[in-house]
């Protein structure tokens, strides 16, 4: 007799779901399975975007349709805002259908996200595999504990093309990012094109971290990532670190020396160096134009100014270039987010400062953070020696770094975004970032190799309800996603702290 397939329990998901009620008989789809949308262009582009991923593997044609009963249903309900907020959805699945309601598309993406990982993980594949394609009874009601949940990918240190940020943030997707923060300007390389100042990026952007051929995006090649990760439901943060991580800018143009002297472009590692001439007027004028043109092309909220490692600009010249910087944010729409030194200077009122300390960082350094939450800063965590994706998992990973330490899956995993700073209010907390720099890493099989298992992690702290956190259930889901990884070809690190 064949043996009997049991469809994945309702509850094996990453991120664990808000709420989950398992019943009935399962849903099977089947060549006479329909994807039924509504006339939003953007809910039947969700529609293809499933039809996308189901119908190679299962071999159906699965046709987009806005009739009938049964089948997959993408239903928008603005009504249910209430309950399920800009992002939440609800999926009801039974024997005679499956449907996913939200307020918001972007719901209904998110639903779309859970019921690939209620489906076997062959259903990533591009060929045919022979099923069942079954879908456990129930009901899952689910919404994000954070709105800010985001990844950051450094095109500074080594640059990575459009098509490899595009498959990056597919991976993101998948659970539920819906922040790209990236990093385009360092030392070691400037990644974006500045019409006004043209040679940041044809010199600027002509090299990386080894001394390779660099890169840069055209203002084309950012609006298609902008495209492109809205289509993944994903925010772009573009970040021009400031006034320090400038060499590649200083590089390019002389005058934005204090000396009036172009240093030589960097490709090495060290940090802390360069600055932007605080004093000059041209500083200003650079700063205003990049940040004009940047704006103008980013429909997102945020623009990122860094601020970190600024060790060659005296504190009073941090303030006043801080002071400068952060109101011509504002002129061009975007709200500013920088690393957390801007607590040290007057952060404009509605900026968010990124956290990326340590659990043992000095503890007049967190004070300055948490009392400038308590003054109405947002926050985003982003602590190194948790979601830092670039730090070593064990001293013999081949990749990454350990200047914050080992960095295996339990310790990326096993925190309270909601308690990490202590005093900080729970309303200041925007969110969680998972931040990769790429010093090391070169290649997308780099970039999954230090991101898997533990971005899955990450997701989760900015997704899932408090209740949920329990590293002993979470591995065992965890492990779950293995197959659906190696399906989608993403090389990852087999922790032995996982039961795979």
């Amino acid at each position: 007799m064949p043996t009997k397939v049991s469809p994945t329990p309702l509850d094996r998901v990453v991120p664990a779901l808000a709420s989950v009620k398992p019943w009935g008989s399962p849903y099977r789809i089947t060549g006479a399975t329909a994807i039924r949308v509504d006339d939003s262009p953007r809910v039947g582009r969700i529609g293809e975007y499933l039809a996308d991923i189901l119908r190679p593997s299962t071999g159906y044609r699965l046709p987009l349709v806005h009739w009938g009963r049964g089948g997959i249903q993408l239903r928008l309900e603005r009504q249910t805002k209430g309950g399920l907020g800009a992002e939440g959805y609800r999926l009801d699945s039974s024997e005679g259908g499956i449907t996913i309601t939200a307020a918001e598309p972007a719901g209904l993406f998110h639903g779309v996200q859970t019921l690939r990982q209620l489906l076997p993980p062959a259903v990533e594949k591009k060929s045919v595999q022979p099923g069942p394609w079954l879908v456990a009874g129930g009901t899952i009601k689910d919404t994000p504990r954070y709105a800010y949940r985001g990844a950051m990918l450094d095109v500074s240190r080594h640059f990575f093309t459009v098509a490899q940020v595009k498959r990056y943030m597919d991976e993101l997707a998948l659970y539920k990012i819906n922040e790209l923060h990236l990093h385009l300007s360092d030392d070691q390389g400037w990644r974006i094109a500045v019409d006004s100042w043209p040679r940041l990026a044809t010199y600027g952007g002509s090299t990386e971290v080894g001394g390779g051929r660099g890169g840069h995006y055209t203002k084309a090649d950012y609006q298609e990532i902008v495209r492109y990760a809205a289509s993944r439901y994903l925010e772009v943060v573009p970040e021009i670190d400031m006034p320090g991580h400038t060499n590649a800018a200083l590089a390019s143009y002389a005058d934005l020396n204090c000396n009036g002297m172009a240093p030589p472009l960097y490709t090495g590692t060290d940090v802390g160096f360069s600055s932007l001439c605080v004093g000059k007027d041209v500083t200003y004028d650079f700063v205003d134009d990049v940040i004009r043109e940047l704006a103008a092309i980013t429909p997102g909220r945020y623009l990122h100014i860094g601020g970190d490692e600024a060790h060659s600009t005296s504190h009073e010249d941090y303030v006043k270039f801080m002071d400068r910087v952060q109101p011509v944010v504002a002129k061009y729409g975007k709200t500013v987010i920088a690393w957390h030194q801007i607590t040290g200077a007057h952060p404009a009122k509605g900026a968010i400062a990124q956290y990326w300390g340590l659990d043992d960082t000095d503890a007049a350094e967190k004070a300055q953070v948490v009392k400038a939450a308590q003054n109405g800063t947002g926050l985003i965590l982003s602590p190194a020696d948790r979601i830092y994706l670039d730090m070593k998992y064990t001293e013999d990973t081949p990749l990454g770094q350990d200047w914050a330490g080992l960095v295996e899956v339990k310790r990326s995993y096993d925190w309270d975004p909601g308690d990490y700073l202590a005093g900080a209010p729970g309303s200041a907390i925007k969110g969680v970032e998972a931040p990769l720099w790429t010093e090391t890493i070169v290649t997308d099989a780099d970039i999954d190799h230090m991101v898997f298992p533990r971005l899955a992690g990450a997701a989760e702290l900015g997704w899932s309800p408090a209740s949920t956190h329990d590293w002993d259930a979470y591995k065992v889901r965890l492990a779950a996603q293995a197959a659906r990884w190696d399906a989608l070809g993403i090389g990852y690190y087999r922790s032995p702290q996982v039961p795979w």
